[in-house]
């Protein structure tokens, strides 16, 4: 290109001022999962649930023997009972059904209960096995009883040593 050309295209442009056509704004898009939360809402409002209060924790129990726990300090619960609709806000936990044993005994139905069953059971069972394994490998020891057998020398390793630095200088 020319250097005239270029000086006349750089004339041209201008930056603000009289007749410039303003900045377009941009307007901030809503995010997705706003967006479903609205749309959550709005069914939710439709349904005609209502908060319920006083309720500390939630806990749903799955077919494989752990639980999804929501907590107590940002758990919202709301319900519509002629629909059969609960709805549980807050952040869900996957824990297993030991950790949440003492609290949770009078929430256990017979299937929690059965699972509970071979979770102990199996737990008996792994602490046998341990101690089977123990006694194998050398015997329990006593409390405060220390090893202070040294093992015999087999080989004396100062002649290897020897040996080895021979053969590298052939």
């Amino acid at each position: 290109m020319d250097k005239e050309k270029l000086a006349k295209l750089q004339a041209q442009v201008r930056i603000g001022g009289k007749g410039t056509p303003r900045r377009k704004q941009v307007k901030k898009s809503v995010t997705a999962t706003q967006g479903d939360d609205r749309k959550l809402q709005a069914a939710l409002k439709k349904l005609g649930v209502t908060p319920i209060a006083g309720v500390e924790e939630v806990n749903m129990f799955k077919e494989d023997g752990n639980v999804l726990h929501f907590g107590a300090p940002k758990v919202a619960v709301q319900a519509a009972l002629p629909s059969n609709t609960l709805a549980i806000y807050g952040p869900g936990q996957n824990k297993e059904l030991t950790e949440l044993v003492p609290g949770i005994l009078n929430q256990l139905g017979p299937d929690s209960l059965a699972n509970l069953r071979r979770l102990a059971e199996s737990y008996q069972s792994l602490t046998a096995r341990q101690a089977q394994l123990n006694q194998q490998a050398g015997g329990e020891k006593k409390d405060g009883e220390v090893d202070d057998e040294i093992p015999d020398l087999v080989e004396n390793f100062d002649e290897a040593d020897k040996k080895a630095d021979l053969d590298q200088l052939e």
